[in-house]
């Protein structure tokens, strides 16, 4: 039937296709004379020093000048990530990769707009200008001193850009919304969901309070969970008091996930509710019911451009639709859905930049008060001995009578957010008598043993995501020493037991041992359930068991459903035939695969980095390394979310354990790291796999934080240029 609704929508969602010239003209690569004198000006007042394993040391006259030459040193090592990341983060993905990514783009701009960053930029503070400004001076100069760099969409870089990607974690708030959503809303056509990873991205933090060392000096691990090469590892100093060293995401111009001379902070994933969705009744695409009072629906028009494969460009205008909530991004029934979260540019870059300057515990909460922090827990340390888990600071307060987890109505103001909940209502543990303090991804009703945050104290939005098995490895692990040592941590770290098979496989035991006694399985499966239950449920790389219990716990997850942590135990939904079917089911996946069913796990987890593609491929018959560790579905802190590819039969990693450093607080740092691959995006670099095999060992290497550590260590110095 055709109602107004659907008219008014229709109209909407018309699109015009416009034909451009095969060649856009391009902005320059080279800056004006005055412009280049300008780059070539800053670039003398910077110093970038690489280390023997090609991480680059940077130091400014100003944080401006930092600024300048980690973004410059980030671009040598891989400027096609940062690329890669901007273009995502503008909603100009389509430029380099087709029609197809129109929907992700339309889905960014639904927040970003160019003339709305711009504003920003020019009303923020200078102190933020400057360092925006260097951002964009640092991208352009090395791209007008590499023209043998062709960008794929951006061959010129503005200071606003930086605002449009102010956060380091990975995934951001906007993906949480439907992309079919948004492309049957504003297309009227039917795209395939891209199946979540089932590989949980994340991180683990921990900090452990002098008390509880064995030299009296607090400790951090930084462990981030993420993509493999997400992210660039550098030192970042200036003469305003800069001294930052950790993991920057690609094109970014802060420290995510790193440590200063006094103090360090790591941030993980949040299950804390701060994206909401609208239902809203709209009448007749122009107003929409908020109470009984109508309020004009807000229109602006997107363009998003495109390229076909031709190499011709082509744009596409939408007309997107917004109400307080925020933008509309689906329609259910004859209701509208409107997207609720975060933005906020200016705070959020700003906190992201100044929390790498604080000293210590006070300085950086101070920071944290700009509440532009929405989806990362942290976990923070310093020299003075403090240590603390926080929540996200941006959490909006809302009527708990609610559930959130679902689409809400958003013509009853009871369902309205009232503003952000102060820090001190947050769940959080700071210098917990526990001594330690951590974050798995998990709720934060475990972060700190007994002292944690008490659940029934918060309303249920501060957490969705309860406990999980890397949760109960770290508590066991953390409960009741009190001799942590930097090795010891680093130990930790890679801990090898498996708290979810420790779980499972007894009830998989007992299954087995109920089967009656003619039952064919009792043959079949005998050998395989003996060597299970004789394993320690430890991971390594010559366990037949470690691979034989991952192929299982992989097909009873994808054949019933997900695990889940009840109690302090590892629990699943499969019935006993189902756990029996998912071990026969392996069993015979390893024999087709590899010619028997024992097989070492160090043959079918491998690590390779084949060449600069962003999209990951593998090759059995290339050169791969060994993995020992496993996923961090079954509890394993040390994570290597590995799977087969077109044409292999071996499992590969693509993401996991992307950096891992441990940090020791004392008059000076003392830190220790290691990254997935190498610092250099570049195959032929000696830098683009050397810390392979360190990874796959989890041996890691000194950091060379202060001048006197990088002496011997030196392998090149120079100027941006």
């Amino acid at each position: 039937m055709d109602t107004p609704l659907r008219r008014s929508r229709n109209l909407a969602l018309a699109a015009s296709l416009v034909a451009l010239p095969a060649a856009w003209p391009c902005v320059a690569q080279t800056g004006s004379g005055r412009e280049s004198a300008g780059w070539r000006a800053q670039a003398a007042r910077v110093e970038i020093v690489r280390d023997d394993w090609g991480i680059a040391h940077v130091t400014g006259k100003t944080d401006a000048d930092a600024v300048f030459g980690a973004i410059y040193a980030q671009a040598e090592d891989d400027f096609a990530r940062i690329e890669a990341n901007y273009l995502t983060a503008l909603g100009r993905t389509a430029e380099a990769e087709g029609e197809a990514a129109i929907w992700q783009d339309l889905r960014q701009r639904l927040f970003v707009d160019p003339a709305s960053l711009k504003a920003q930029y020019a009303g923020s503070a200078p102190w933020l200008r400057r360092l925006m400004d260097a951002w964009a001076a640092g991208l352009n100069f090395y791209l007008a001193t590499h023209p043998q760099v062709r960008p794929k969409v951006l061959t010129r870089f503005e200071p606003w850009m930086a605002l449009s990607f102010n956060e380091g974690s990975i995934g951001g708030d906007i993906e949480r919304i439907s992309l079919p959503d948004v492309a049957d809303f504003y297309g009227g056509v039917t795209i395939a969901a891209v199946p979540p990873s089932q590989e949980p991205r994340g991180s683990n933090g921990i900090a452990i309070a002098p008390g509880n060392t064995a030299n009296g000096k607090a400790l951090l691990l930084i462990n981030p969970h993420t993509s493999f090469y997400f992210r660039s590892e550098l030192q970042m100093t200036s003469g305003e008091r800069l001294n930052a060293y950790g993991a920057a995401t690609w094109g970014q111009f802060f420290i995510y996930q790193g440590f200063n001379a006094r103090s360090g902070w790591m941030h993980t994933s949040s299950g804390v509710d701060s994206v909401d969705s609208f239902a809203e009744t709209v009448i007749r695409g122009k107003a929409y019911f908020y109470g009984k009072v109508l309020r004009p629906l807000v229109s602006r028009p997107v363009t998003i451009a495109w390229v076909r494969a031709d190499g011709t460009k082509a744009t596409r205008t939408f007309t997107t639709w917004c109400t307080h909530h925020g933008p509309i991004v689906a329609a259910r029934g004859a209701k509208w859905i409107a997207h609720a979260q975060m933005w906020k540019p200016v705070p959020a870059l700003s906190q992201s930049w100044l929390r790498t300057k604080a000293t210590d515990l006070a300085s950086y909460l101070k920071v944290a008060g700009a509440q532009a922090n929405s989806s990362n827990d942290t976990i923070f340390a310093d020299n003075a001995g403090a240590i603390a888990y926080l929540h996200p600071q941006f959490v909006p307060v809302r009527d708990d009578r609610f559930d959130y987890r679902q689409t809400v109505e958003g013509a009853d103001p009871a369902t309205d957010w009232r503003g952000l909940t102060p820090l001190a209502r947050l769940p959080q543990a700071v210098r917990p008598g526990s001594g330690w303090v951590m974050n798995t991804n998990n709720a934060p009703w475990g972060a700190a043993g007994a002292d944690s945050p008490r659940q029934a104290d918060f309303p249920r939005y501060m957490d969705t995501f309860g406990e999980n098995p890397r949760g109960l490895h770290a508590t066991m692990l953390l409960e009741n020493r009190r001799d942590w040592t930097p090795e010891t941590l680093m130990g930790a770290a890679f801990d090898r037991y498996l708290p979810a098979f420790a779980s499972l496989l007894v009830k998989l035991g007992a299954e087995y041992d109920a089967l009656p006694p003619d039952d064919p399985r009792r043959s079949t499966l005998a050998r395989p359930i003996d060597i299970l239950r004789r394993w320690d449920c430890r991971w390594s790389a010559e366990s037949t068991a470690t691979t034989l219990a991952v192929f299982w716990g992989d097909a009873l997850r994808r054949d019933t459903g997900a695990l889940v942590v009840r109690g302090g135990v590892v629990l699943t939904p499969a019935r006993a035939d189902q756990q029996l079917a998912a071990l026969s089911s392996a069993v015979d996946r390893l024999t087709r695969d590899f010619g028997r069913w024992p097989v070492p796990w160090g043959e079918v987890n491998r690590f390779q980095r084949l060449d600069d593609a962003i999209t990951p491929h593998f090759d059995d018959t290339a050169p791969s390394t060994p993995v020992p560790f496993v996923s961090a579905l079954y509890g394993s802190l040390a994570s290597f979310g590995a799977s087969s590819y077109p044409g292999t039969r071996r499992l590969y990693g693509t993401s996991g354990n992307s950096f891992v450093a441990v940090v020791e607080f004392g008059a000076r740092p003392r830190a220790w790291a290691v990254m997935a691959g190498g610092q250099s995006g570049t195959p032929g670099s000696a830098h683009f796999a050397d810390q392979i095999d360190r990874y796959a060992r989890g041996n890691l290497r000194r950091v060379y934080f202060e001048p006197a550590d990088l002496v011997g260590h030196v392998e090149r110095r120079y100027r941006p240029g």
